[in-house]
């Protein structure tokens, strides 16, 4: 398969990757409180290939090569607790410790959840 190929290859399997859940998370519900996290992709690819001879020992050469990378990053979490719905950034300290505020306990059950799914496999 040649450079051309596999780069075609990786940008449709990549249209497949990308969707609207990859940029707003599931729903998380604990207890009363759902949390829907809003996060932030940022992707790069690239692709180069070259051929070449080495005139002296009669050789010649091809060679390509691809690439691709991602960061996904948390931006806020959307709180809905009863008739409150609030948009908290978690860019900072500050507002985390808000968001531990509105869902006291939040580490502890998030862990709990992923525990429990952890058994269930």
């Amino acid at each position: 398969m040649d450079i051309k190929q596999n780069a075609e290859v990786l940008f449709s399997k990549l249209e497949n990757f990308f969707k609207t859940e990859t940029v707003v998370g599931k729903p998380i519900k604990i207890d009363d409180i759902i949390l829907v996290p809003f996060i932030t992709i940022t992707f790069g690819c690239g692709t180069g290939g070259g051929e070449g001879t080495d005139s002296g020992k009669n050789q010649e050469g091809t060679g390509g090569g691809l690439g691709a990378g991602a960061r996904i990053t948390p931006d806020a979490v959307l709180v809905i607790k009863g008739d409150m719905t609030q948009m908290i950034p978690i860019k900072n300290k500050g507002n985390l410790d808000r968001l531990m505020e509105l869902v006291p306990g939040l580490i502890e059950k998030l862990d709990k959840m992923r525990k429990e799914k952890k058994e269930k496999l």
